[in-house]
């Protein structure tokens, strides 16, 4: 007994051993850095992109008095749209059903006298969502989806295929802004900047938004839908700690 007992306590102190030279050092380099004079600021930019695709959701929905009917006239509509896409280039990865549904229609007006409503007919709609990556082509097709039978839908949202270099100069920008806001804080204070101590993103990178340059898509025929692509903001926020040091 006496035997197992020195085997756990030379377990246990080293474990001791092993840990002892590690927190120490952590909690001193925590507490080092906690005490050091710094300023900290946060630093926004935002960097713009003319956008190279577009996604353009596309309805078709029939109303017919069976559900068979309502079906197929949706079903003709929507495979001419998508031959059409095809014709015009769009790869078969870019388009995608995106909704489908079959809802009965019925007469809640006062002429029933009390009577359950009375059930008119279905209505079919089909979905489809197309990622077009030739903007010159986009007023083209929504004038042809809409003449072959595309009746509702229509929101379009223009994006960037490769974000990531307007995303990292927006980034770049946002540092050099948290620089200059702690130059100013700085100076106002008396003191000199010393080493940039800690720099972290935020991940605040907002969603594309359109802004106001007017860019109209090259058009197909005289009858092409016009549309302004304008261009997309990406944004970038930083946190900045700069220890700070008397001047000299």
């Amino acid at each position: 007994m006496p035997r197992l007992s020195m085997k756990i306590l030379s377990f246990a102190a080293f474990g001791a051993l092993a840990v002892a030279p590690v927190l120490p050092a952590v909690a001193f380099a925590q507490e080092a850095f906690a005490n050091r004079p710094l300023i900290s600021v946060t630093g926004e930019a935002t960097a713009s992109l003319a956008p190279d695709m577009a996604l353009v959701n596309l309805a078709v929905v029939r109303t017919e008095v069976t559900a068979r009917a309502a079906l197929d006239g949706s079903n003709k509509a929507m495979a001419d749209v998508l031959a059409a896409m095809k014709q015009a280039g769009v790869a078969e990865r870019d388009l995608q059903t995106s909704g489908f549904f079959i809802q009965p229609q019925y007469d809640y007006s006062s002429d029933n006298d009390g009577k359950p409503p009375k059930l008119l007919g279905y209505q079919v709609g089909n979905t489809l969502t197309v990622r077009l990556r030739d903007l010159s082509k986009l007023g083209g097709l929504l004038d042809t989806a809409v003449t072959l039978g595309v009746n509702q839908g229509g929101d379009i949202r223009f994006l960037n295929d490769k974000p990531e270099a307007a995303i990292d100069t927006a980034r770049a920008e946002a540092v050099r802004d948290a620089l200059a806001k702690a130059k100013i804080l700085a100076d106002a204070a008396g003191v000199a900047l010393g080493d940039v101590l800690e720099i972290a993103d935020n991940a605040s990178i907002a969603e594309p938004v359109p802004m106001a340059r007017m860019s109209m898509a090259a058009k197909e025929s005289a009858d092409a839908v016009p549309v302004a692509t304008g261009e997309n903001s990406y944004r970038a926020s930083v946190s900045v700690k700069i220890a700070i040091k008397p001047k000299p």
